[in-house]
Parts: C-alpha cells; sequence; structure tokens
C-alpha cells in the first residue's frame, strides 16, 4: 500500500490554520433564532458573545488535539485501512455536514415556495424546520450514514472526497445566493417572476458546481477506493 503522508508530526501553522474553520462550524450551527439571523442581518451582541464561547473551546480542544486537523500527528496515514473513528471527530464532522446540509436545504425549499405563491417563508423555514433536519443528519451519524462521521475510516478515502463535494457545491451556492437576494432590487421584478429567477440560478449553479465536484475537478474531491493511499485530515 502506498504511503502518502510522510510526516510524523503536523506543523503548528498547519494545526493553527484549522482552527477557525472549526470556530465557523461550530459558531454557525446554533439554529434558530442565532444561525438565522446571522445569516439574514448579520451578527449582534449575541453572536459575538458565542463566538467567544465557541473560540475559547475551539482553541483549547485544538490545543489538546482534540479538533480535526488539530492533532500533534495525522490519525489517518492511508485509505482503505480500518481505524476506529475518534469521537471528536464523529461530533465535528456530524456538525460540518448540519452546517452545510440543512441552510441550503432551507433556502432551497424556501425558493421552491416563493417560486410557487410569491412568498419568502425562511423565517418560518428556520424556525419549525432547522432542528429537525438537524437531528435528521445526528441520526443519520449515529445509523453510521455520515461521511467522515462513520465509525470505522475504512472508507476516508471516498467519504472525504464527497465531504469536499458538498463544500464545494453548498459553499459558492449559498454565496451566489446571497448575492441574488442583494441584487434583486436592481432587477425590478414582481416577487414571483424575481423568485423564479433566484430558483434557476441557484439549482443551475448548484449543478455546475456538483458536477465538476462529482468529476473530481475540484480540490480533494477525487476519490480514493479501498487500497489506495492518500492524504487526509
Amino acid at each position: 500500500m502506498k504511503q502518502a503522508v510522510f510526516r510524523e508530526r503536523n506543523k503548528n501553522y498547519y494545526r493553527v490554520l484549522h482552527t477557525p474553520i472549526w470556530i465557523w462550524v461550530f459558531w454557525v450551527l446554533p439554529g434558530y433564532p442565532l444561525t438565522y439571523d446571522l445569516y439574514t442581518h448579520g451578527p449582534d451582541v449575541r453572536h459575538w458573545a458565542w463566538l467567544a464561547i465557541v473560540a475559547a473551546v475551539v482553541f483549547w480542544r485544538g490545543y489538546v488535539g482534540r479538533i480535526p486537523g488539530c492533532e500533534q500527528r495525522p490519525y489517518i496515514h492511508y485509505y482503505g485501512v480500518h481505524q476506529p473513528n475518534l469521537p471528536y471527530r464523529v461530533v465535528c464532522y456530524t456538525a460540518a455536514w448540519i452546517d452545510l446540509l440543512v441552510p441550503y436545504a432551507l433556502n432551497l425549499i424556501g425558493l421552491i415556495i416563493a417560486s410557487v405563491n410569491g412568498q419568502w417563508m425562511l423565517h418560518e423555514l428556520y424556525r419549525w424546520a432547522y432542528y429537525p433536519l438537524a437531528l435528521a443528519v445526528v441520526i443519520a451519524a449515529w445509523l453510521d450514514w455520515v461521511p467522515r462521521a462513520k465509525r470505522s475510516t475504512i472508507g476516508e478515502g471516498v467519504e472525504r472526497a464527497w465531504f469536499y463535494v458538498a463544500i464545494w457545491t453548498v459553499v459558492p451556492v449559498q454565496v451566489i445566493n446571497w448575492a441574488a437576494w442583494r441584487l434583486g432590487k436592481f432587477m425590478h421584478l414582481d416577487p414571483l417572476p424575481l423568485a423564479h429567477v433566484r430558483l434557476a440560478v441557484c439549482l443551475i449553479a448548484t449543478a455546475l458546481f456538483f458536477l465538476l465536484g462529482y468529476m473530481q475537478k475540484l480540490p480533494r474531491t477525487t476519490r480514493y477506493y479501498t487500497g489506495v493511499a492518500a492524504a487526509g485530515v
């Protein structure tokens, strides 16, 4: 089996660079109303207080090597090798999947509803659907269905790729959706046609980025199957 991770220890800068990623993951996790208000109105004193708590915990857990990417030594050296997935990895990647899937799903549902009746119901969706969808992700992780949060790391080569496909799909699309929302007032369209445009933009962008990830054209989306080694966090 080819070795792809030759380092015995993670460099300090490598560990430090992963902390803001996980700070963001847990900062935007709480749901309604904090996450909704953050995305729609920007941060206020509640968000800064929560950020301070999250940052303190992430810095602490990163310092002791209990955050993915902040370990003193790489945990995964080869893909296709069974190792028990560590509890902190399960928690962190489950939270990351919630951040990726739930706001995107709510935004897409909101766009579909708006394209039918012209009404924007994102507030209601966050209030009533955020936690059921987040719970569904947690249950999926408990059932061993969530990539990178499974009980074994044997499939990490494929799971890591699909995780980055999700990142490359959701993050740019959400930025595009935000831009379409902000620029909508300059289009001089009635609510229903405007919703159609925004939905079309969302679906086209989603298809484009997902296709690029599926075709392994984006960074870290190459899928390594059992027996093939590659670096991973």
